[in-house]
């Protein structure tokens, strides 16, 4: 049975401590030690409590700190974070931390550390669990600076800088951002291409911190400095966080295509690395097809097919359906009955411009029969306040995009329809016509007087010809409006 194997789901990291391990437990001549150790992890499941005991008393039993009081400790830390011991599992971590610089190698114990801390760190849930969290941050800090290992003392001061940000300590944070920059940096300040992988994830974290204080000027640059850095192999949840956040950064620059790629490009690493931030995003995704009048399905690419019937972005999904149907009741049906999608902030910050387009559509399509009309009827019909009706009537026809006024006293929306200005166009045109044509007709007079017969002839015919295309067009206006156009004040 593996060493490392836990009630738990660990770090596939850990495989490398199951093959160390095994090799050394070959070599073990200290039988009772190790029955003892195995006796205690088939006691985890059942009977946590009294394993913890068992693996506490195995360090006891060595005459000299060795591997397997290392090993004890391991399982014994873990079992009491999980069942809320914060307390004992420091001290013991404490404990642990001794045995780094000459009961077991360097190699083992920079990895078994780091996957104790991943452990932790994917277990820790509240605020005590959090502080406990710091300690051992701080602890491994202190034990692996003395033994010059830059490699775990990077790693573990990005978890403790995480964890920082997620707590929102942003000027702690701004002090440990320069530190690590400095240490992934090379004497004349340029960044160092053997710690690429280190730099990329302090970018990350930073941009987040830029992202949520609203420093966009400095997020920019940070974030195209970032996708700059060629040197790295980053795990790619770290360019999903990056990625993220030139999402967020080109929609609050309105610029709808930048982030519509940015979002795809975090969602297809989240997805990648398996991280439940996928879904926010693919709604993020779903909120820029919405915000860029597209018609495209976004479930039409490979990586975000399978998702189309999630149903935890089925609401958004419907959304993306009502808005691109130009179906503003659906749309608002779907807002009504699903209150959390403004749960996430993000969305809530932009959805109102979704909503706005949407609700102009629908104001467009229900006036289009109409000469007259009250706003409180419009308000009706589309189940939003008399002020929000106005408000979009007012930007419509400052657009050009309705040719109406606004009755604030009535609060009442009149169409002005083109008909009246085309027949006084009409009649100008026609008189100007005919008084060039006499102008013309007594020129000629003088020259040719038997030409007048065959000129008045003419003139009838024009006269004639011409009253036909007034009448029509006003017969054509008066069809118009008998058919097509009417006042309603329900």
């Amino acid at each position: 049975m593996s060493d490392d194997e836990d009630f738990m789901q660990e770090s596939d990291e850990e495989q490398y401590d199951f093959e160390y391990e095994e090799d050394e437990e070959d070599d073990s001549g200290d039988v009772d030690i190790e029955n003892k150790y195995y006796n205690a992890k088939q006691m985890k499941l059942t009977e946590p409590h009294d394993a913890i005991l068992e693996f506490l008393g195995i360090p006891t039993l060595e005459v000299e700190k060795g591997e397997w009081g290392f090993k004890g400790l391991k399982q014994a830390i873990k079992l009491e974070f999980k069942l809320g011991k914060y307390d004992e599992a420091t001290d013991h971590f404490a404990e642990l931390l001794t045995y780094v610089k000459s009961a077991v190698t360097r190699n083992y114990s920079e990895k078994s550390i780091n996957n104790m801390l991943d452990y932790i760190e994917k277990g820790a849930d509240g605020k005590e669990a959090a502080k406990s969290m710091e300690k051992f941050y701080f602890l491994t800090l202190q034990s692996f600076q003395s033994t010059n290992n830059e490699r775990l003392w990077l790693k573990t001061n990005i978890k403790l800088l995480k964890l920082l940000l997620d707590r929102k300590e942003y000027n702690l944070v701004s002090k440990k951002l320069r530190e690590l920059h400095k240490a992934c940096q090379r004497p004349d300040g340029t960044d160092d291409p053997s710690k690429g992988t280190y730099s990329l994830e302090i970018y990350a974290l930073e941009i987040q911190m830029l992202a949520e204080t609203k420093h966009n000027k400095q997020l920019k640059a940070l974030y195209e400095r970032a996708l700059r850095v060629k040197s790295a192999v980053p795990h790619p949840r770290i360019m999903g966080i990056i990625r993220e956040c030139g999402g967020k950064m080109h929609m609050g620059e309105e610029n709808w295509k930048e982030a519509q790629s940015d979002f795809f490009e975090s969602f297809r690493n989240y997805d990648e690395a398996g991280s439940l931030q996928r879904i926010q995003v693919l709604k993020y995704l779903l909120l820029t097809t919405m915000l860029m009048k597209s018609n495209i399905n976004p479930f039409d690419s490979q990586e975000t097919k399978p998702y189309k019937s999630d149903p935890r972005i089925s609401a958004m999904t419907e959304l993306v359906d009502a808005y691109q149907r130009d179906d503003v009741h659906s749309y608002e049906k779907v807002m009504q009955s699903h209150p959390d999608i403004l749960e996430d902030p993000f969305i809530a910050e932009n959805i109102d411009e979704v909503t706005r387009n949407m609700r102009t559509k629908g104001v467009v399509k229900l006036i289009a029969p109409y000469t007259k009309m009250k706003l409180a009827w419009i308000a009706k019909q589309l189940k939003i306040a008399v002020p929000e009706v106005q408000d979009i009537l007012g930007f419509l026809i400052v657009d050009g995009k309705v040719n109406g006024i606004i009755d604030q006293r009535e609060e009442t929306l009149e169409i002005r329809w083109n008909a009246d200005a085309e027949r006084v166009q009409a009649m100008s045109n026609l008189t100007t016509s005919i008084s060039e044509l006499f102008e013309a007709v007594f020129r000629e007079g003088n020259r040719n007087s038997d030409s007048s017969a065959p000129f008045d002839q003419h003139m009838d015919l024009q006269a004639l010809s011409m009253g036909r295309s007034l009448g029509g067009f006003r017969g054509t206006g008066a069809q118009r409006m008998r058919k097509g156009k009417g006042q309603m004040w329900a």
